[in-house]
């Protein structure tokens, strides 16, 4: 069993280490006061400190779950941050979303340092990590990603090894500018419906049946008939930042990105409309108040 530190006990991370605690490992989490209420994890066993020097002090391996690219670094890198205290050997996992060209620098930081870095950002919703069923996409030696495995194998269903430091972040950008891309299509395409005076049952039951079904339908689905956004609990600050990171890596690597900074633009616009606490699937109400 690993010693393993946490920093990041948000939705996502909060699922994370419970599963952690629930397999066996010992678990010291960064006391922050964006985590969710650690009441249980302690109860369970778990610990926590205040800065990351002593949790990496402490700790076999690192799993990061913070917002982006700014706070792993700041985590990392910072006065008193966990690179100030790491160990020789020990093993940073980053499960954040991150721009890659930023994640290369932050390995390097913390080859330099003696530890070792992969890049494992994750897919699916807070459900799925609290059930242990998360899909990872991961970036990093091949034979550290091996030798992580079976603590990556505690919260995630479906691990894949996408190639080298940076993949696991690129592919995630891949991913969500995909995802995120066709909720927006389809957000647009339920608000004209509104405005066309067509019922969101008989919308949502045509695509389903047809070429727009799909998990993205799936999951705004409850929203257009029920106006419950919480199937897709996912802050549209989160879809802002995530676009943002696709749009940059695309301009870094000189691809067409027409349609990406489209998307960007639309949760840009939300975000300024209705806020960034609001959850994706209200991007169709705001659509069609717009």
């Amino acid at each position: 069993m690993a010693k393993v530190g946490m920093v990041g006990i948000g939705l996502m991370g909060h699922g994370i280490a419970s599963n952690l605690v629930k397999h066996g490992h010992t678990l010291t989490v960064l006391e922050h006061p964006g985590n969710q209420p650690l009441d249980a994890l302690k109860a369970a066993g778990a610990t926590s400190v205040a800065d990351g020097a002593t949790l990496a002090g402490q700790s076999d391996v690192i799993i990061l779950c913070v917002t982006g690219s700014p706070q792993v670094e700041a985590v990392l890198l910072s006065e008193g941050g966990v690179l100030a205290g790491l160990r020789p050997g020990t093993v940073i996992i980053d499960c954040s979303t991150a721009i890659p060209s930023s994640t290369v620098k932050v390995a390097e930081a913390v080859a330099d340092a003696g530890g070792r870095f992969l890049d494992a950002p994750m897919t699916r919703t807070p459900k799925e990590a609290a059930e242990g069923r998360l899909n990872l996409l991961v970036g990093g030696d091949a034979a550290l990603f091996e030798e992580c495995k079976p603590l990556l194998a505690c919260f995630a269903e479906n691990i894949t090894h996408a190639g080298p430091i940076g993949a696991g972040h690129r592919m995630k950008l891949l991913h969500n500018y995909v995802s995120l891309g066709v909720v927006a299509l389809l957000s647009e395409a339920a608000a004209c419906a509104l405005r066309a005076e067509i019922d969101p049952a008989v919308f949502a039951d045509v695509l389903t049946k047809g070429g727009g079904g799909g998990v993205a339908l799936e999951r705004i689905k409850p929203y257009l008939l029920e106006q419950d956004p919480s199937s897709l609990r996912f802050f549209m600050s989160n879809a802002q930042k995530d676009l943002s990171y696709y749009n940059t890596m695309a301009a870094e690597t000189g691809a067409v990105r027409e349609i990406g900074a489209a998307v960007q633009h639309t949760f840009d616009q939300a975000v300024t409309q209705g806020g960034g606490d609001r959850y994706v699937p209200e991007l169709v109400s705001l659509l069609k108040d717009r």
